[in-house]
């Protein structure tokens, strides 16, 4: 399939690795041209890199315009920067901080990442938003409920975005346990060789965001995307 994206301006948050690793680089091969946003340094073969938090507005909105200058303007902005927060925690042991540091990454940073590039992708002659999700957004894990609750949110910001920001498309990738830094060291996994359950890599999430973020994908706008090899899918009935 041609997804014709050579040239043109796209933007990542979370890039310095996972998801929004494979991203860059999956755009990058495309020949799109790549501005990544990370608190880490982005080392990346034709990827311009800019350090910055998705939860500070001021560093977040110069990065923005920096990238924008520098890439000739945003045509794709991609929120890949994210946290799982306190793991296997019982609601008695959360604190009121790890609460809204999970929100502030996971659901106002991409709110913020949007709103301060929405000048640039007005000015595209044709923009799209790709937020990320989680199958958590649907389902829960147990010791997990800011996260999940964060995606359940990010799954209806990209509803709410796709009607006020129209016809700018926004749209979501809400995938199940992906191989990623983050992901090992929550489970305390050294690999996920062996595990009994199916896991995908970041790779696979990244062809997905190409997916929706290109021009061939031109009509579908406030949509999640769930790949969880058919989990959600499944029912419980016992056959």
């Amino acid at each position: 399939m041609q997804l014709d994206l050579a040239g043109l301006p796209v933007i990542i948050t979370g890039a310095a690795s996972g998801i929004g690793r494979a991203c860059a680089l999956a755009f990058a091969a495309e020949g799109a041209r790549v501005g990544a946003i990370d608190r880490d340094a982005v080392t990346l073969p034709g990827v311009v890199g800019v350090s910055a938090d998705v939860t500070d507005e001021a560093a977040l909105a110069a990065a923005v315009d920096s990238l924008a200058d520098e890439l000739g303007g945003i045509s794709i902005v991609v929120a890949c920067a994210g946290t799982s927060g306190p793991f296997g925690a019982s609601v008695d042991d959360i604190t009121l901080e790890d609460w809204n540091r999970v929100f502030a990454v996971n659901v106002t940073g991409q709110f913020l990442l949007v709103k301060h590039a929405l000048p640039h992708l007005r000015r595209a002659a044709s923009a799209a938003i790709v937020l990320m999700g989680s199958d958590s957004g649907f389902v829960a894990a147990p010791g997990m409920a800011p996260y999940n609750a964060s995606k359940g949110a990010v799954v209806q910001l990209t509803r709410a975005l796709s009607v006020d920001l129209a016809p700018i498309r926004v749209t979501c990738v809400c995938p199940s346990i992906v191989d990623t830094p983050m992901a090992r060291a929550d489970l305390g996994l050294d690999s996920f060789d062996g595990v009994g359950y199916p896991v995908q890599s970041a790779a696979d999430v990244a062809r997905s965001v190409l997916f929706l973020a290109s021009p061939a994908t031109s009509a579908v706008n406030g949509t999640t995307l769930v790949s969880d090899f058919g989990y959600l899918a499944r029912s419980s009935f016992p056959a």
